[in-house]
């Protein structure tokens, strides 16, 4: 939902972390620009106003990271899913260490 005193030039970033394929472990910060703006737990969702032009999202588990190069036009609104996906050996790993590596993956939605 666009603020009503955003303007039309301004740009929105959303990311969402509701996939049914999350493993609902650990949080995700979400990084723009080299600038912290919040994290999600499994079911949040973040919306942040960026200018218009291209701008590096960072998403981090603080296990592993992805970094994506987004264009962002004037008055677009760009969404993304977030999910922490275990690998394939997470599992075995919880049971034996009581820990293990889960992944960040995003992907665009439309």
């Amino acid at each position: 939902m666009r603020d009503a005193t955003a303007k039309q030039s301004d740009a929105q970033i959303t990311v969402t972390r509701r996939s049914a394929e999350d493993v609902q472990q650990r949080q995700i910060v979400v990084k723009v620009d080299g600038e912290r703006l919040g994290e999600l737990m499994y079911g949040d969702t973040l919306t942040v106003p960026v200018k218009p032009g291209r701008h590096e999202l960072v998403l981090d588990n603080t296990w592993n990271r992805k970094t994506l190069e987004v264009d962002v036009a004037p008055g677009q609104h760009l969404k993304f899913q977030a999910v922490n996906k275990t690998g394939r050996f997470t599992w075995f790993l919880v049971g034996t260490f009581g820990a293990g590596p889960i992944y960040v993956s995003v992907e665009r939605e439309n």
